[in-house]
Protein backbone atom coordinates (compact mmCIF):
# COMPACT_ATOMS: atom_id res chain seq x y z
CA UNK A 1 0.00 0.00 0.00
CA UNK A 2 1.24 3.44 -0.82
CA UNK A 3 1.78 5.65 1.84
CA UNK A 4 -0.13 9.02 1.28
CA UNK A 5 -0.81 10.38 4.58
CA UNK A 6 2.04 13.15 3.89
CA UNK A 7 0.00 14.45 0.66
CA UNK A 8 -3.39 14.02 2.46
CA UNK A 9 -2.01 16.70 5.29
CA UNK A 10 -0.33 19.07 2.26
CA UNK A 11 -3.98 19.10 0.74
CA UNK A 12 -5.46 19.92 4.26
CA UNK A 13 -3.40 22.76 4.61
CA UNK A 14 -4.84 24.10 1.32
CA UNK A 15 -7.94 23.37 2.21
CA UNK A 16 -8.55 24.92 5.76
CA UNK A 17 -8.63 28.64 6.56
CA UNK A 18 -5.55 30.05 7.79
CA UNK A 19 -6.11 31.09 11.24
CA UNK A 20 -3.78 34.41 10.94
CA UNK A 21 -5.48 34.90 6.82
CA UNK A 22 -8.65 33.87 5.99
CA UNK A 23 -10.18 33.19 9.67
CA UNK A 24 -8.97 36.47 10.97
CA UNK A 25 -10.52 38.56 7.91
CA UNK A 26 -13.57 36.17 8.59
CA UNK A 27 -13.46 36.99 12.35
CA UNK A 28 -13.46 40.98 11.60
CA UNK A 29 -16.17 40.87 9.22
CA UNK A 30 -18.55 38.89 12.33
CA UNK A 31 -17.27 41.47 14.87
CA UNK A 32 -17.79 44.94 12.49
CA UNK A 33 -21.40 43.28 11.64
CA UNK A 34 -21.52 42.68 15.73
CA UNK A 35 -20.64 46.52 16.88
CA UNK A 36 -22.95 47.69 14.07
CA UNK A 37 -25.99 45.90 15.28
CA UNK A 38 -25.32 46.80 19.12
CA UNK A 39 -25.31 50.59 17.55
CA UNK A 40 -28.10 50.67 15.82
CA UNK A 41 -30.78 47.86 16.36
CA UNK A 42 -32.25 49.35 18.87
CA UNK A 43 -32.43 52.46 17.21
CA UNK A 44 -34.61 50.37 14.78
CA UNK A 45 -36.40 48.77 16.91
CA UNK A 46 -37.47 52.18 18.80
CA UNK A 47 -38.20 53.71 15.19
CA UNK A 48 -41.41 50.92 14.63
CA UNK A 49 -42.41 51.47 18.31
CA UNK A 50 -41.30 48.26 19.58
CA UNK A 51 -38.66 47.21 22.12
CA UNK A 52 -35.28 45.97 21.03
CA UNK A 53 -35.09 42.96 23.46
CA UNK A 54 -32.48 41.81 25.05
CA UNK A 55 -29.98 39.37 22.56
CA UNK A 56 -26.66 38.03 22.30
CA UNK A 57 -24.73 36.16 19.73
CA UNK A 58 -22.58 33.04 19.02
CA UNK A 59 -20.58 31.20 16.41
CA UNK A 60 -21.90 28.10 14.79
CA UNK A 61 -21.68 26.07 12.01
CA UNK A 62 -18.38 25.03 10.28
CA UNK A 63 -16.43 28.41 11.46
CA UNK A 64 -17.64 27.09 15.08
CA UNK A 65 -17.06 23.13 14.00
CA UNK A 66 -13.20 24.16 12.74
CA UNK A 67 -14.72 22.27 9.35
CA UNK A 68 -14.72 25.14 6.85
CA UNK A 69 -12.57 24.97 3.89
CA UNK A 70 -11.25 27.96 1.32
CA UNK A 71 -14.23 27.70 -1.75
CA UNK A 72 -13.11 27.44 -4.69
CA UNK A 73 -13.27 30.48 -6.91
CA UNK A 74 -14.19 32.88 -2.96
CA UNK A 75 -16.99 33.73 -1.26
CA UNK A 76 -15.52 32.91 2.14
CA UNK A 77 -18.41 32.23 5.17
CA UNK A 78 -19.08 32.41 8.71
CA UNK A 79 -22.49 31.55 10.20
CA UNK A 80 -23.31 33.74 13.64
CA UNK A 81 -26.22 33.06 15.76
CA UNK A 82 -28.36 35.98 16.98
CA UNK A 83 -30.16 35.02 19.84
CA UNK A 84 -33.16 37.18 21.16
CA UNK A 85 -34.94 36.40 24.58
CA UNK A 86 -38.39 36.46 24.25
CA UNK A 87 -41.96 35.89 25.71
CA UNK A 88 -43.98 33.86 24.00
CA UNK A 89 -46.65 36.09 22.44
CA UNK A 90 -43.25 38.39 20.59
CA UNK A 91 -42.46 38.49 17.67
CA UNK A 92 -44.15 35.36 16.29
CA UNK A 93 -43.52 36.40 13.01
CA UNK A 94 -39.64 36.15 12.64
CA UNK A 95 -39.33 37.34 9.27
CA UNK A 96 -40.04 41.18 11.46
CA UNK A 97 -37.00 40.72 13.44
CA UNK A 98 -35.22 39.50 10.14
CA UNK A 99 -35.91 43.15 8.52
CA UNK A 100 -34.87 44.76 11.64
CA UNK A 101 -31.66 43.17 11.43
CA UNK A 102 -30.99 43.96 7.82
CA UNK A 103 -31.77 47.66 7.86
CA UNK A 104 -29.99 47.93 11.38
CA UNK A 105 -27.00 46.91 8.42
CA UNK A 106 -28.38 49.57 5.80
CA UNK A 107 -25.04 50.66 4.02
CA UNK A 108 -22.72 48.07 5.48
CA UNK A 109 -22.39 46.70 2.45
CA UNK A 110 -24.20 47.00 -1.15
CA UNK A 111 -25.72 43.14 -0.31
CA UNK A 112 -27.74 42.27 2.81
CA UNK A 113 -30.41 40.16 1.81
CA UNK A 114 -33.15 37.93 3.96
CA UNK A 115 -32.62 34.29 3.07
CA UNK A 116 -34.72 31.51 4.10
CA UNK A 117 -33.08 31.03 7.33
CA UNK A 118 -30.55 34.05 7.97
CA UNK A 119 -29.70 37.29 7.38
CA UNK A 120 -26.82 37.35 4.91
CA UNK A 121 -24.18 39.86 4.74
CA UNK A 122 -22.70 39.99 1.19
CA UNK A 123 -18.59 41.30 0.96
CA UNK A 124 -17.92 42.44 -2.74
CA UNK A 125 -14.94 43.08 -4.99
CA UNK A 126 -15.71 43.88 -8.30
CA UNK A 127 -19.26 43.41 -7.74
CA UNK A 128 -18.02 39.59 -7.38
CA UNK A 129 -18.90 37.83 -3.89
CA UNK A 130 -15.81 37.31 -1.74
CA UNK A 131 -16.96 37.06 1.73
CA UNK A 132 -20.49 36.55 3.25
CA UNK A 133 -21.65 36.09 7.08
CA UNK A 134 -24.61 34.45 8.12
CA UNK A 135 -26.71 35.73 10.58
CA UNK A 136 -29.73 33.33 11.93
CA UNK A 137 -31.99 34.54 13.91
CA UNK A 138 -33.24 32.61 16.96
CA UNK A 139 -35.74 33.35 19.56
CA UNK A 140 -35.29 32.12 23.24
CA UNK A 141 -36.59 32.57 27.12
CA UNK A 142 -40.51 31.99 27.42
CA UNK A 143 -41.16 28.98 29.03
CA UNK A 144 -38.26 27.20 30.39
CA UNK A 145 -36.20 24.46 29.43
CA UNK A 146 -37.43 24.80 25.33
CA UNK A 147 -34.55 24.75 22.97
CA UNK A 148 -34.10 27.43 21.38
CA UNK A 149 -35.98 27.96 17.53
CA UNK A 150 -34.65 29.18 14.44
CA UNK A 151 -36.61 31.69 12.22
CA UNK A 152 -37.52 30.57 9.17
CA UNK A 153 -39.21 32.36 5.93
CA UNK A 154 -38.09 35.51 3.09
CA UNK A 155 -39.25 39.26 3.11
CA UNK A 156 -42.16 37.81 0.96
CA UNK A 157 -43.14 34.57 2.10
CA UNK A 158 -46.57 33.57 2.58
CA UNK A 159 -47.76 33.25 6.27
CA UNK A 160 -47.19 29.29 6.23
CA UNK A 161 -43.21 29.63 5.22
CA UNK A 162 -42.78 32.43 8.33
CA UNK A 163 -42.54 29.89 11.51
CA UNK A 164 -40.24 29.56 14.15
CA UNK A 165 -38.52 25.59 14.16
CA UNK A 166 -37.36 24.05 17.53
CA UNK A 167 -33.16 24.03 16.69
CA UNK A 168 -30.05 23.21 18.65
CA UNK A 169 -26.61 24.18 17.14
CA UNK A 170 -24.90 23.63 20.65
CA UNK A 171 -26.06 20.14 20.86
CA UNK A 172 -25.00 19.04 17.45
CA UNK A 173 -22.07 20.84 17.83
CA UNK A 174 -21.42 18.65 21.14
CA UNK A 175 -22.61 15.22 19.22
CA UNK A 176 -20.04 15.48 16.58
CA UNK A 177 -17.14 15.43 18.61
CA UNK A 178 -18.60 13.70 21.73
CA UNK A 179 -16.25 10.24 23.02
CA UNK A 180 -13.19 11.41 20.43
CA UNK A 181 -9.74 12.22 21.54
CA UNK A 182 -7.92 15.26 19.63
CA UNK A 183 -6.36 12.64 17.56
CA UNK A 184 -9.61 11.34 16.70
CA UNK A 185 -11.24 15.06 16.21
CA UNK A 186 -8.60 16.52 14.16
CA UNK A 187 -8.95 13.13 12.04
CA UNK A 188 -12.65 14.14 11.70
CA UNK A 189 -12.38 17.71 10.90
CA UNK A 190 -9.53 16.31 7.93
CA UNK A 191 -11.88 14.03 6.52
CA UNK A 192 -14.67 16.24 6.45
CA UNK A 193 -12.70 18.89 4.46
CA UNK A 194 -12.01 16.30 2.05
CA UNK A 195 -15.32 16.01 1.42
CA UNK A 196 -16.50 18.56 1.27
CA UNK A 197 -13.97 19.77 -1.49
CA UNK A 198 -14.99 16.84 -3.42
CA UNK A 199 -18.50 17.70 -3.22
CA UNK A 200 -17.02 21.59 -4.71
CA UNK A 201 -15.34 19.49 -7.31
CA UNK A 202 -18.22 17.50 -8.37
CA UNK A 203 -21.44 19.46 -8.14
CA UNK A 204 -22.66 22.40 -9.54
CA UNK A 205 -23.23 24.92 -6.67
CA UNK A 206 -26.49 26.08 -7.24
CA UNK A 207 -29.61 24.87 -6.26
CA UNK A 208 -30.25 21.48 -4.29
CA UNK A 209 -27.98 19.51 -6.54
CA UNK A 210 -25.47 19.33 -3.77
CA UNK A 211 -25.60 17.39 -0.67
CA UNK A 212 -25.12 20.29 2.03
CA UNK A 213 -21.97 20.41 4.12
CA UNK A 214 -24.14 19.55 7.09
CA UNK A 215 -25.50 16.79 5.75
CA UNK A 216 -21.98 15.40 4.57
CA UNK A 217 -20.80 16.40 8.12
CA UNK A 218 -23.68 14.04 9.78
CA UNK A 219 -23.23 11.62 7.66
CA UNK A 220 -19.13 11.55 8.27
CA UNK A 221 -19.52 11.72 12.02
CA UNK A 222 -21.91 8.69 11.66
CA UNK A 223 -19.20 6.61 10.07
CA UNK A 224 -16.72 7.69 11.63
CA UNK A 225 -13.96 5.60 13.46
CA UNK A 226 -10.23 6.67 13.87
CA UNK A 227 -7.61 4.77 11.57
CA UNK A 228 -4.44 4.62 12.37
CA UNK A 229 -0.87 3.42 10.78
CA UNK A 230 0.47 3.14 13.91
CA UNK A 231 -2.45 3.15 16.61
CA UNK A 232 0.08 3.41 19.70
CA UNK A 233 1.86 6.74 18.27
CA UNK A 234 -1.37 7.17 16.54
CA UNK A 235 -0.41 7.89 13.50
CA UNK A 236 -2.87 9.18 11.67
CA UNK A 237 -4.09 7.01 8.49
CA UNK A 238 -6.78 9.55 6.41
CA UNK A 239 -7.07 7.25 3.20
CA UNK A 240 -8.24 4.35 5.07
CA UNK A 241 -10.85 6.45 7.39
CA UNK A 242 -12.40 8.08 4.79
CA UNK A 243 -12.59 5.01 2.28
CA UNK A 244 -14.00 3.59 5.37
CA UNK A 245 -16.67 6.34 5.93
CA UNK A 246 -17.53 6.49 2.13
CA UNK A 247 -17.86 3.04 1.46
CA UNK A 248 -20.32 3.05 4.71
CA UNK A 249 -22.21 6.09 3.47
CA UNK A 250 -22.78 4.20 -0.09
CA UNK A 251 -23.80 1.20 1.51
CA UNK A 252 -26.56 3.36 3.32
CA UNK A 253 -28.62 4.46 -0.15
CA UNK A 254 -31.84 2.65 -0.56
CA UNK A 255 -32.63 1.72 -3.96
CA UNK A 256 -36.76 2.84 -4.89
CA UNK A 257 -37.97 2.07 -8.48
CA UNK A 258 -39.99 5.10 -10.04
CA UNK A 259 -43.16 5.32 -12.00
CA UNK A 260 -42.09 4.39 -15.02
CA UNK A 261 -39.75 1.43 -13.87
CA UNK A 262 -36.07 3.21 -13.26
CA UNK A 263 -33.96 2.45 -10.39
CA UNK A 264 -32.92 5.24 -8.45
CA UNK A 265 -31.01 5.27 -5.23
CA UNK A 266 -32.24 7.81 -1.92
CA UNK A 267 -29.81 8.60 0.86
CA UNK A 268 -31.68 9.93 3.82
CA UNK A 269 -29.43 11.58 6.78
CA UNK A 270 -31.20 12.45 9.88
CA UNK A 271 -29.94 15.27 11.83
CA UNK A 272 -29.05 14.10 15.32
CA UNK A 273 -30.91 16.46 17.26
CA UNK A 274 -34.12 18.75 16.78
CA UNK A 275 -35.39 18.86 14.65
CA UNK A 276 -34.28 15.70 13.66
CA UNK A 277 -35.06 16.44 9.71
CA UNK A 278 -33.56 14.65 6.53
CA UNK A 279 -30.88 16.66 5.49
CA UNK A 280 -30.83 15.80 2.09
CA UNK A 281 -35.19 16.15 1.81
CA UNK A 282 -34.98 18.86 -1.11
CA UNK A 283 -32.92 16.31 -3.58
CA UNK A 284 -34.84 15.58 -6.21
CA UNK A 285 -34.41 11.61 -6.86
CA UNK A 286 -32.63 12.34 -9.92
CA UNK A 287 -30.31 14.56 -7.72
CA UNK A 288 -29.93 11.83 -5.53
CA UNK A 289 -29.25 9.67 -7.86
CA UNK A 290 -26.27 11.62 -9.51
CA UNK A 291 -25.06 11.80 -5.51
CA UNK A 292 -25.02 8.21 -5.38
CA UNK A 293 -23.02 7.82 -8.48
CA UNK A 294 -20.50 10.47 -7.51
CA UNK A 295 -20.19 9.34 -4.47
CA UNK A 296 -19.23 5.30 -5.73
CA UNK A 297 -16.68 6.68 -8.24
CA UNK A 298 -15.23 8.22 -4.86
CA UNK A 299 -15.52 5.45 -3.10
CA UNK A 300 -13.98 3.26 -6.54
CA UNK A 301 -10.57 5.87 -6.61
CA UNK A 302 -10.56 5.93 -2.78
CA UNK A 303 -9.96 1.77 -2.92
CA UNK A 304 -7.76 1.88 -5.66
CA UNK A 305 -5.46 4.28 -4.60
CA UNK A 306 -5.22 2.17 -1.02
CA UNK A 307 -4.23 -0.70 -3.17
CA UNK A 308 -1.91 0.92 -5.07
CA UNK A 309 1.89 0.73 -4.48
CA UNK A 310 3.24 4.11 -5.89
CA UNK A 311 2.19 6.92 -4.53
CA UNK A 312 2.63 8.73 -7.36
CA UNK A 313 -0.21 6.52 -9.06
CA UNK A 314 -2.12 6.57 -5.58
CA UNK A 315 -2.06 10.28 -5.62
CA UNK A 316 -2.71 11.12 -9.48
CA UNK A 317 -6.03 9.13 -8.62
CA UNK A 318 -6.80 10.70 -5.50
CA UNK A 319 -6.48 14.53 -7.41
CA UNK A 320 -8.77 12.98 -10.10
CA UNK A 321 -11.42 12.76 -7.54
CA UNK A 322 -10.36 16.20 -5.03
CA UNK A 323 -9.12 18.10 -7.66
CA UNK A 324 -5.90 20.11 -8.61
CA UNK A 325 -5.28 20.84 -5.16
CA UNK A 326 -4.10 17.30 -4.15
CA UNK A 327 -0.64 17.10 -4.25
CA UNK A 328 1.01 14.83 -7.29
CA UNK A 329 5.07 13.75 -6.06
CA UNK A 330 7.34 13.74 -8.73
CA UNK A 331 8.31 10.47 -9.20
CA UNK A 332 11.62 10.98 -8.79
CA UNK A 333 10.94 12.18 -5.03
CA UNK A 334 9.00 8.61 -4.25
CA UNK A 335 11.49 6.45 -6.38
CA UNK A 336 13.54 4.69 -3.44
CA UNK A 337 10.06 4.08 -1.80
CA UNK A 338 8.33 2.19 -4.12
CA UNK A 339 11.81 0.18 -4.74
CA UNK A 340 11.53 -3.76 -4.00
CA UNK A 341 13.31 -4.82 -0.75
CA UNK A 342 15.73 -7.77 -0.25
CA UNK A 343 15.53 -9.39 2.29
CA UNK A 344 18.24 -11.53 4.14
CA UNK A 345 17.80 -14.89 5.34
CA UNK A 346 17.78 -13.42 8.56
CA UNK A 347 15.01 -11.38 8.18
CA UNK A 348 12.53 -14.32 9.25
CA UNK A 349 13.92 -14.00 12.90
Amino acid sequence: MAQVQKYFEKFNDQLRLGRFEENATLREKRDVIRQKLQDKLSQEFESHGERCPSYRFCDQGSYHLGTGIKPIGGDFDIDQGVYFTLEDAEFTDPVLLKKRIRDSLAGHTKKVEIRGSCVTVFYQRENEDIYHVDLAVYREGGTAGVLPKIGKGKEHSEGEYRLWETSDPSGLASWVFANLDDAGRHQLRRVVRYLKRWKDERFVAAGNAAPTGIALTVAARSQFVAEYSDYVAKTPNDLACLRRIVENVAAEFVTYIDVDGAQFHRLKVTLPVQPYSDLLERMSDSQSEAFYQKLSALKDALADAEASVDPVDACNRLAAVFGSDFPVPDPSETAARVAPVILGSSASA
